[in-house]
């Protein structure tokens, strides 16, 4: 972490420019594929996880338009692909997050085994136990995490009369 070193008795002045948190950009990005509008988002922090979600959501058809370092506008009426294997995806810890996305709209997605910096043990199982108790199949292989399901509970099935 950087430091500064302030000598003198002058007081501090200025401006501080707070920049957005990745650990909450990175699950909005992966929800805004959940629909066909498009979806602006600002105060988004240029840092490597984000970008390169940008660049899989980019890969599976999202279009990405960049208006600035920090606001992005996000259209995935078009996506072609439910497949998310690329060597940069591979790198960031996040993304397992557009499996439940595109699961939930397209009913499968198979994203790589989520990576990130080497802190120890973060385990996935929650997610994938979430997945399977809401009827998913949820397999493993070739360094993909493949989810797919027939059916998939959502907050209108929970909302259907009971009779």
């Amino acid at each position: 972490m950087e430091q500064y070193a302030i000598k003198g008795g002058n007081p501090l002045v200025g401006d501080v420019e707070i920049g957005g948190a990745k650990n909450a950009a990175l699950p909005v990005l992966a929800a805004s594929t959940m629909t066909d509008e498009t979806v602006y988002i600002e105060n988004m922090p240029d840092v490597r996880d984000t970008n390169v979600m940008l660049d899989a959501m980019r890969g599976i058809g999202v279009m990405v338009k960049r208006f600035d370092r920090h606001r992005v506008a996000l259209n995935s009426g078009n996506i072609n692909g439910l497949v998310v294997d690329t060597e940069e995806i591979k790198k960031i810890r996040a993304s397992y997050y557009l499996l439940g996305a595109l699961l939930g709209k397209y009913r499968h997605a198979e994203v790589a085994l989520p990576g990130g910096c080497d802190i120890g043990c973060r385990a996935i199982d929650q997610h994938i136990k979430g997945f399977k108790a809401l009827g998913a199949d949820v397999v493993i292989e070739h360094g993909l995490i493949k989810v797919s399901a027939i059916f998939i509970w959502t907050y209108q099935a929970w909302e259907r009369p009971l009779m």
